[in-house]
């Protein structure tokens, strides 16, 4: 065996999948009238396209079809150039010209042009198109492979488009990436990480296992392969015409689907037209009705070097794109909030410990709805198939109650598919919350731990489900977890969000990264399955300083990474009680930085909202309650209450006599007023720390 023959039979040892590939190509060998006199397979780089022509020209030789395969790389792109390289390949030419020789090929006498990289004769696919492939015998199969898909002018020619076959060249499946991951003897513990780096691309597949064979104890992470990284994205982008240009591709693998607008917000440029139009002409960028997008290892190497290269470049584009999705979250409402909220969470994918539990799939075939009469029977078959009877008289007993509180996820057929039944626990008398061992124990550790104040509100995510995965991940389920986020952002004075879960352990990564605390006070039975409990109090971590958590722990890639501000000091829900006797202390002592320093309201939201560095916060609360007494003097019926105010505690007199002496006011009155206004600032302040109002 000589050498060339040995190096064939490695690299067909090696190769997986392309069944169906495979099997068009025999099947057209071997039909009696070729199918289609043209195959063209297109894909990017590294997808596999030279290894699967190797495959071809194999079955060539085993059903002894004459096969010439041509690497378009090594030729000018002249019709004089790619007549050479014809003749050179075609052996059995003896004297005659090889247009001659192909095209006198009778029907029996079957052969095969295989043409390989043909993006790099693209100044030759009009004379390729109307004179050289026309005049070949109709046994003559050619076989183009490059980049692009066919130029318009073979779609759009109605000859052509009987006689052409275009096939599109994927990723191999995650059966396939484990075949060959096994072949080649990758650890088996190692197989997920790769898969969820290449996507099953081929190329990358093969330079991961090239590490493995350099490093076998690695512990396999993009980042610790930078080599493979820069290889991958040198056959992808070629050239990068610009810095522009370059983050401009590095925006576009960041976020989910880009557009215009959007990149120009990540870039902090006036007109992006032009960098658009070039990422829509890249053969490895998509379009879709939401925008362009990269391919996933595309998406996947892209960041990967960002991060490793321009760590502060990546933060940078992070911050612009939660910037942008923050803004359009403001200014939407319904399913168009929900697809800006499905692109915002895409920010967060690159997380261990985000992505194997949530998919991002579309979902815009769903419909998001209420409750309606006939969807009753539905829900509780539901509940019934999958938590059993005692779970399903719950259900029954709260959708009686609180028919508002569901959200119903219904198919094309408008038939549901899933459901979240969303509980009100302040607005349930205390007879209801007893009723259902999992609100009673939650109303349970409420007052035990977190008692709500007026105006407050708490919500139970009792059941959530879908019809046929109940709570595993899913499309849906994903969908559903948005809507969860939709819901606490939409409710004004939500102070405590509980999330039952059948299986508590299995989402304890996601739940503990989206700042969800377990809370096994509040476990609960029904029937005889035990369900493990979630919580989150938006008085200690509100909105927006919870999604500023978030993208700083998926800027960190971890779990651990949280808010300076959250770790050295944390807010605090004050009673209404607490919360009068520490604007009274704060009044009292509104001249007194040292005594201020020990102030429960720097802790509250009202003030750490305002200002994170608790540093700055005892001038911010002496600002408030300033501007706060300043307010009332605008009213004529409380301008007397800011004149007592001023006089004790703004420019405050010696005494509190004096202070009545000034205004020419008998003492008692005077009392009475300030008694009055300091209520009424007490009131402003409260009714702002309730409601989350910035003003």
């Amino acid at each position: 065996m000589n050498l060339a023959r040995r190096l064939k039979t490695e690299r067909r040892r090696q190769f997986v999948g392309r069944v169906y590939e495979r099997s068009l190509f025999r099947s057209a060998l071997v039909a009696i009238e070729l199918p289609f006199s043209l195959l063209h397979i297109f894909g990017p780089g590294g997808i596999g396209k030279t290894t699967l022509l190797r495959e071809f020209v194999e079955i060539c030789e085993q059903l002894q079809i004459t096969a010439t395969y041509i690497d378009a790389r090594s030729l000018e792109p002249t019709p004089e150039s790619f007549l050479s390289a014809v003749s050179c390949a075609v052996i059995s030419l003896s004297e005659e010209k090889p247009i001659e020789v192909i095209s006198s090929s009778s029907q029996s006498n079957r052969q095969v042009i295989l043409i390989d990289t043909y993006e790099t004769l693209a100044p030759l696919d009009q004379w390729l198109h109307e004179i050289f492939i026309p005049q070949l015998s109709i046994s003559t199969l050619i076989v183009l492979a490059g980049r692009q898909p066919p130029a318009p002018a073979w779609c759009g020619d109605p000859g052509w488009q009987a006689l052409i076959h275009s096939l599109p060249l994927r990723n191999l499946t995650s059966q396939e990436s484990r075949v060959y991951l096994n072949r080649r003897k990758i650890p088996l513990a190692q197989h997920q990480a790769i898969l969820d780096f290449t996507h099953g691309h081929p190329l990358a597949l093969s330079l991961i296992v090239d590490v493995f064979s350099q490093r076998p104890d690695l512990d396999f992470q993009p980042s610790t392969a930078p080599d493979v990284v820069k290889i991958l994205l040198e056959k992808f982008v070629q050239e990068v015409p610009s810095l522009s240009h370059r983050m401009a591709l590095e925006a576009c693998a960041l976020v989910h689907f880009t557009t215009e607008a959007l990149l120009s917000k990540m870039l902090k440029m006036l007109d992006v037209h032009y960098l658009f139009e070039w990422l829509r002409g890249l053969s490895f960028i998509e379009s879709g009705s939401m925008g362009v997008f990269p391919h996933d290892l595309v998406r996947e190497v892209l960041i990967a070097d960002v991060r490793w290269r321009n760590p502060d470049r990546y933060v940078e584009l992070h911050s612009h794109a939660r910037t942008y999705y923050t803004t359009r979250l403001g200014q939407t409402q319904g399913p168009e909030q929900h697809r800006v909220l499905f692109d915002y969470i895409f920010l967060h994918r690159d997380n261990p410990n985000v992505r194997p539990r949530f998919i991002w799939q579309e979902t815009s075939s769903l419909k998001t709805d209420s409750l309606q009469e006939a969807d009753r029977a539905i829900l509780l078959e539901m509940v019934t198939r999958h938590e059993g009877e005692a779970s399903a008289h719950l259900a029954a007993y709260w959708l009686e109650r609180q028919p508002q509180g569901v959200v119903v996820f219904r198919d094309t057929q408008q038939q549901p598919v899933g459901f979240i039944l969303l509980l009100a626990l302040h607005q349930a008398s205390a007879e209801e919350l007893q009723s259902d061992p999992g609100t009673a124990a939650a109303w349970q550790y409420l007052n035990n731990h977190a008692p709500l104040r007026s105006g407050e509100g708490a919500t139970f995510f009792r059941f959530w489900m879908v019809h046929d995965t109940y709570q595993a991940v899913s499309p849906l389920q994903s969908l559903i977890f948005i809507t969860f986020v939709q819901y606490h952002r939409n409710t004004l004075g939500l102070a405590y969000t509980f999330f039952s879960c059948a299986e508590p352990e299995f989402w304890a990564a996601l739940f503990a990264y989206a700042d969800l605390a377990r809370i096994p006070e509040a476990d609960f039975w029904a029937g005889d399955h035990c369900y493990g409990i979630y919580g989150h109090d938006w008085r200690v971590v509100p909105p927006a300083v919870w999604q500023e958590l978030l993208a700083q722990r998926e800027i960190a890639a971890s779990s651990q990474a949280i808010l300076p501000s959250l770790e050295k000091d944390p807010l605090i829900v004050l009673s209404h009680p607490d919360f009068v006797n520490a604007v009274r202390e704060a009044l009292n002592h509104l001249s007194r930085p040292d005594v201020l320093s020990q102030n429960l309201l720097l802790r509250s939201w009202l003030v750490a909202n305002r200002v994170s560095a608790p540093a700055e916060r005892i001038a911010t609360l002496q600002s408030l309650l300033k501007a706060v007494i300043e307010s009332l003097q605008t009213s004529p019926r409380e301008i007397k209450y800011y004149r007592a105010l001023y006089h004790s505690y703004l420019q405050p007199a010696l005494t509190r006599e004096k202070a009545a002496e000034l205004l020419d006011l008998p003492f008692s009155t005077f009392r009475r007023h300030l008694k009055t206004g300091t209520a009424r600032v007490v009131e402003i302040l409260w009714y702002r720390e309730i409601n989350r109002l910035e003003n």
